[in-house]
């Protein structure tokens, strides 16, 4: 089994014993740590193909964090992590790359929590992912994980499935409205997308596999992952884009809004820094990003 599998199994033994919400939370000291080394080549090749980068030979700006992911599940289902991780929504994601990278390039990755708020509709917790290359910082994000539960806000929480990386990975709700962006192309998404996206990133949640296992977390089918959807956009919108010149992406903001269920086709809008995904009314997803020059 692999270190995030194992990750998997000790969140859902650990889970049960957290109680979110309760007073005088604090969060983990813990460091998460992966020494430097270089990315390997097949699942990179692998992610690139199943999201659509096909630029220069670059690092795409999200896959540190695929790179990074199963450092925060060892952080987030460890002992002292004071959220259960079985229910955690994954609501925004920020990254900046400070430089091009490339998959030469010999990165350390730190993985840690950095903030612990009260929401109005639970406790959400804030984790960072930086990328080192010879001690200096080239890369980072963060990410936005909200552990739903009963506040003193009006509006009562709802049920939630078990763990899951991304705020697509929930059950079917109406998002708020959203300003509808101009249409720029249609993507049709295959039944198998989160099996083959799943192989290339190492995330096999099984919401993302098959419609029966999805159903076992209140799906009525599976879901494309989150951060699929992000990766691909970036690949949409830097598809013309010269590495490390004008027009590159340098930083990119999303807000997950509802889940993409598989299969099914859905549109990229972009107008100026904003994008989003809809499909016909439903807005799965809107973001922002910056360029180079």
């Amino acid at each position: 089994m692999t270190g995030l599998g194992l990750s998997l199994v000790r969140g859902a033994v650990t889970s049960p014993f957290k109680h979110a919400g309760r007073p005088g939370a604090t969060l983990p000291a813990t460091r998460e740590t992966l020494p430097a080394a270089r990315v390997a080549p097949g699942p990179l090749a692998a992610y690139e193909e199943i999201c659509g980068f096909t630029g220069p030979d670059t690092l795409p700006l999200t896959y540190p964090h695929v790179l990074g992911f199963p450092l925060a599940m060892r952080l987030m289902t460890g002992r002292d992590f004071p959220l259960p991780v079985l229910g955690l929504v994954h609501t925004w994601i920020e990254i900046t790359g400070h430089r091009v990278l490339h998959p030469s390039d010999a990165l350390e990755l730190t993985v840690y929590a950095e903030e612990l708020t009260p929401h109005r509709r639970g406790t959400e917790v804030t984790v960072v992912t930086e990328a080192r290359l010879a001690g200096e910082l080239v890369w980072e994000s963060r990410s936005g994980y909200l552990s739903r539960h009963a506040t003193r806000a009006q509006d009562a929480p709802v049920s939630l499935p078990p763990a899951e990386e991304h705020a697509q990975d929930r059950p079917v709700s109406t998002p708020p409205p959203a300003e509808e962006l101009p249409a720029v192309t249609e993507w049709r998404l295959p039944a198998d997308l989160g099996r083959r996206y799943g192989a290339a990133s190492g995330d096999r949640n099984p919401i993302h596999l098959h419609p029966v296992t999805a159903r076992l977390f209140g799906f009525p089918r599976h879901i494309a992952h989150g951060m699929w959807t992000v990766a691909r956009c970036l690949a949409e919108a830097g598809s013309g884009a010269e590495a490390g010149g004008p027009g590159r992406i340098r930083s990119v903001r999303a807000d997950f809004k509802a889940p993409v269920l598989l299969p099914s086709t859905v549109t990229y809008a972009a107008e100026g820094a904003a994008f989003q995904v809809r499909g016909g009314s439903r807005v799965h997803l809107t973001g922002s990003m910056t360029r180079e020059g």
